[in-house]
């Protein structure tokens, strides 16, 4: 055996470094998130694919016969510590760019309104794993982000960075968040919402308004799947707070709601509805199994894989990011059913689907389709 294996051994090794016979990818952006500086006309988007951050004039609109619209600044690579960007704020003030970080780099991201390039963070705030959503309390000086699992509510002092801790957490078995995802705070009512996916669990601490000790603390067996929901709370729960209300039910449409945004004025919740390709509108005083107020969705409103949306309240729009196909429209607030956009923003070229292909963990080929299937 010995001298079999010496004489393997002396076999030449066989070169791994060789060229792929295709590569599968998207060279477009993929738009995960949107925000709208009302003060320079400007609008937003994450570029969850190329991780990038890219800013449009507001009155940006691709014609149809354009690959695509080139933005006005882009802030990207490696220096910008920017990856599985999902999350948008603008701050109202400053022009601030407060972008989230999803899965790799556990870092929430701030860029001052004229940044570009490959350029550091002016300043950085060291979040949870697997943060998703932001929304901030301007009034009280408060930045909410979400947790997909353990399902919390972290909130911190604006200014916080670092290796700054929470100020409260809104964590536990009766709070039923459940793959929490988009976030809203409603200041005038004193309300806060949160999109629930629904993929739910029990934790053997029950909640509290700390962070979790690890994030393994999960009943074993107590996995299930939930209707997904929106869940309201107080603006200043902690701990183990249950809802005040909850918009759930085979009624409200709900199928993977991702970012929310709110209109306080007139009282209404919008809701970027990923796979049912629509944006719904709620009454913020919704509760149970209720049908939205407004409904856009349709093939002519040019909505696909919506994940972010954002009532621009100061030209009375709703701007949409569309995941599905490199763009995002925008629409009168009130817009309902099979609508045209108003204006589009394109990053790729007209009727391309995007391949949305985020962090794929494994590959497998389906012999009898002839698919390739890929995890992500």
């Amino acid at each position: 055996m010995a001298a079999s294996a010496a004489a393997a051994d002396t076999r030449p090794a066989e070169s791994l470094d060789r060229e792929p016979v295709r590569i599968i990818r998207d060279p477009f952006p993929t738009y995960s998130a949107v925000a709208v500086d009302l003060v320079n006309n400007e609008i937003v988007l994450q570029d969850e694919n190329l991780f990038q951050i890219m800013v449009y004039d507001r009155q940006t609109n691709t014609p149809p016969t354009a690959t695509m619209s080139e933005p006005k600044r882009i802030i990207g690579g490696h220096h910008t510590k920017i990856e599985f960007n999902c999350g948008l704020y603008i701050d109202p003030q400053t022009g601030d760019i407060y972008s989230v970080n999803n899965d790799t780099i556990d870092t929430l991201t701030i860029f001052s309104r004229n940044a570009q390039g490959d350029v550091a963070p002016d300043r950085e705030l060291h979040t949870p794993h697997r943060t998703y959503g932001i929304a901030v309390d301007e009034i009280a000086q408060e930045l909410f982000l979400t947790v997909q699992s353990p399902p919390m509510v972290v909130v911190y002092h604006k200014s916080a960075s670092n290796d700054d801790q929470p100020i409260r957490v809104l964590r536990g078995n009766s709070t039923q968040l459940e793959d929490a995802h988009g976030i809203a705070v409603d200041t005038k009512n004193g309300w806060m919402f949160v999109a629930n996916y629904g993929n739910a669990a029990s934790y053997a601490d029950g909640g509290g308004n700390s962070l979790p000790d690890r994030q393994g603390d999960l009943v074993v067996g107590s996995g299930r799947y939930e209707p997904p929901s929106i869940t309201a709370y107080p603006i200043k729960a902690s701990g183990d707070t249950p809802p005040i209300r909850v918009i759930e039910g085979p009624q409200t449409g709900l199928n993977w709601p991702a970012h929310l945004s709110i209109n306080a004025e007139h009282g209404e919740l919008f809701v970027a509805n990923d796979v049912d390709d629509s944006i719904l509108v709620f009454r913020t005083t919704a509760s149970g199994d209720v049908a939205p107020i407004r409904v856009l969705k349709g093939p002519k409103t040019g909505i696909m894989n919506p994940t972010g949306v954002f009532v621009d309240t100061v030209n009375d729009e709703l701007v949409v990011a569309n995941m599905g196909n490199h763009s995002a429209t925008v629409y009168p607030r009130t817009a309902q059913g099979d609508t045209p956009p108003s204006r589009t923003i394109r990053g790729g070229p007209l009727g391309k689907p995007a391949l949305q292909i985020g962090n794929p963990g494994a590959v497998a080929y389906d012999t009898k389709r002839d698919e390739i299937l890929v995890p992500n």
